[in-house]
């Protein structure tokens, strides 16, 4: 392990780490109070900066998400991140949510935007889509599996929509 003070941040490098949430809950206790953020796991030192990076923008947006789990991964605050304006947040939540649910070409972005817009209803979806509620419920569960987010869970349904939303703007000539 690697340690720093950083201004008022205690950084932390650890090697030979494959679940970097599972490791920092060893060490949080010696770290104050507040948000504890660990960056992805990258390959090797080179490129360790793009962890902090991480790491660093989801320590400013934590502030948004008052009830994160400590330690929270930095990818668990793209929301947060995104809003605050990061840009590689902004590029991760439409290429890892939108993009494959516009990709899949079967109906799932439709029935995300009308599950959101109907305040998570499986009826009122339906009835918006003209098709049956098993029709939406199988949908939704494709959805999860597709983004591995679920949209019946209020925390997942915030990353949804943020990233439906997004990737609209994505689409527009002068985005992101």
């Amino acid at each position: 392990a690697l340690c720093a003070v950083q201004g008022e941040r205690l950084v932390v490098v650890l090697g030979g780490v494959e679940d970097p949430d599972k490791a920092a809950s060893g060490i949080t206790d010696h770290f104050g109070d507040g948000a504890v953020v660990t960056g992805p796991v990258v390959d090797d030192l080179l490129v360790a900066n793009q962890s902090a990076r991480a790491a660093v923008a989801g320590l400013r947006a934590a502030v948004a998400w008052p009830d994160a789990p400590r330690p929270v991964s930095s990818d668990d605050l793209l929301p947060e991140r995104a809003l605050s304006g990061d840009g590689h947040a902004r590029r991760a939540l439409v290429t890892s949510v939108y993009e494959p649910l516009r990709d899949s070409g079967s109906g799932l972005l439709e029935t995300l935007t009308a599950y959101v817009d109907t305040s998570g209803s499986i009826e009122a979806t339906a009835r918006a889509l003209f098709v049956h509620p098993n029709t939406v419920r199988y949908r939704l569960r494709r959805i999860a599996e597709v983004t591995g987010l679920t949209p019946a869970d209020a925390r997942d349904a915030y990353t949804l929509r943020l990233a439906l939303t997004l990737g609209r703007l994505l689409g527009q000539p002068t985005a992101l």
